[in-house]
């Protein structure tokens, strides 16, 4: 399927690696310009330069901490008027609702919350101007049913979500869709670092609580970063402009709801 995006820019945060990398690799595939961000100047690079190899688009790589002023200002200035918007950033620790202080709860909102309304704020109303924008935030399924050991990441990113479930209905009629994807478990350092956790809690190998997480999954298996990839590109299509402050679950069928 033709998306209809060759030669639009995009921004895709936390894209070296994992889900961010499989957005820009679709988004890249899709004949998008892309500028790229992540903290590690290395895996960033290296990203990058893999991508303008295969897909021929215009790549720039800027390394930066997004969460922090000075890393976003930087990341912002590089990406100019931009068309395309992926927000993700890594999760918080797991943890015990008792272990939390404040200081935990703000880093977690400025990690999962605060910066994508930064970003947001700052590359819509070019967006509106220009007639046309995609946003997309990675989220999590705990949006939809929270997860017990991920406080820190249900309370933020369900603040995010409450921000766009209102602001996309406002800047729909300008050309711009702002929507969600909500991952469940995918292959990425993210569910290796979990794997970890189940590993330690009930004294198994790592590939034994792989086999357990992979168990509480319909599909029974993780996801791939190229269909979650696939699908935020598609939200980032041509085809979309009438998805609007949705939120969608690429989850493998884990989280139990009937709507």
């Amino acid at each position: 399927m033709d998306l209809g995006i060759s030669g639009k820019r995009a921004l895709v945060c936390a894209s070296s690696k994992g889900l961010g990398r499989g957005c820009a690799e679709a988004l890249a595939e899709a004949g998008v310009d892309l500028v790229l961000n992540a903290r590690g100047a290395e895996a960033l690079e290296a990203t990058a330069q893999a991508i303008r190899d295969q897909y021929g688009v215009s790549v720039t790589a800027i390394a930066a901490d997004i969460t922090e002023e000075a890393g976003r200002a930087r990341v912002l200035e590089a990406a100019g008027a931009v068309d395309i918007l992926v927000t993700n950033a890594g999760g918080p620790p797991p943890g015990l609702w008792s272990d939390w202080t404040r200081d935990d709860f703000i880093k977690a909102l400025d990690a999962n919350m605060l910066t994508p309304i930064a970003l947001m704020t700052a590359l819509v109303p070019g967006m509106i101007d220009r007639g046309w924008g995609r946003v997309v935030n990675i989220t999590s399924q705990s949006v939809k049913a929270p997860i017990p050991a991920l406080g820190l990441s249900n309370a933020a990113r369900t603040g995010l979500t409450g921000y766009v479930a209102g602001t996309a209905r406002q800047v729909a009629a300008k050309g711009v869709c702002i929507n969600n994807l909500l991952p469940g478990s995918h292959d990425t350092d993210r569910a290796v670092a979990l794997e970890k956790g189940v590993a330690k809690a009930q004294d198994v190998s790592l590939e034994e609580a792989r086999a357990i997480r992979c168990k509480a999954i319909p599909s029974g298996r993780y996801g791939t970063i190229e269909e979650f990839g696939a699908t935020c590109a598609f939200l980032c299509s041509q085809h979309a402009g009438f998805i609007v402050g949705q939120n969608i679950l690429l989850d493998g069928g884990q989280t139990s709801a009937t709507i």
